[in-house]
């Protein structure tokens, strides 16, 4: 399950967040779907609370395409069988920026944020149940699917665990 993200921003970065979301959300809200839009919102907040923040250097129309490039290659939004599909070189002509320049300064950005393909924290929430990363524990070693986890066990879980790491590990003694 993906750890909770939160929007807060140092005041700082309030002006740069501003500038970069308003790109995000008017390609998002117009190309794409809201979901793409919060988590552009919630990635850039993550970049602007880094210190010292990526976002400080560079154009703002790079960063944003950045990081809506970032989000589009987790969630394999440049695979046309996918709702909604954008092909790799008309997502960053949006933000009128280079196919190049956006997927190298998205590469900043996965690895500033740790990100990598489906990665649950980054994933849009309406195909949570179709990301497989999002369910994996490792009991006892065995890593396997939450949700084939007796109820007792996945009740547990919830309520022992604030900050989910992507592969939950619980020891289960035996009885």
């Amino acid at each position: 399950m993906p750890r909770k993200q939160s929007d807060s921003v140092p005041i700082k970065m309030k002006p740069i967040y501003d500038e970069i979301t308003a790109l995000t959300d008017s390609v998002c809200r117009g190309h794409l779907d809201e979901e793409y839009a919060q988590l552009a919102r919630k990635m850039a907040a993550a970049l602007a609370r880094k210190r010292p923040s990526p976002l400080e250097r560079g154009r703002r129309d790079v960063w944003a395409a950045a990081i809506v490039y970032a989000l589009a290659s987790i969630n394999f939004l440049f695979d046309k069988t996918q709702v909604p599909y954008m092909s790799a070189e008309d997502l960053p002509a949006l933000f009128g920026v280079s196919q190049k320049t956006a997927a190298n300064k998205a590469r900043t950005v996965r690895d500033a944020l740790n990100a990598g393909q489906a990665d649950p924290n980054w994933w849009r929430p309406s195909n949570m149940e179709k990301n497989p990363f999002a369910w994996w524990v490792s009991v006892n070693g065995l890593v396997t699917d939450a949700r084939e986890l007796p109820l007792a066990v996945q009740e547990h879980d919830s309520k022992n665990q604030k900050d989910t790491p992507r592969i939950l590990h619980l020891n289960i003694e035996p009885v």
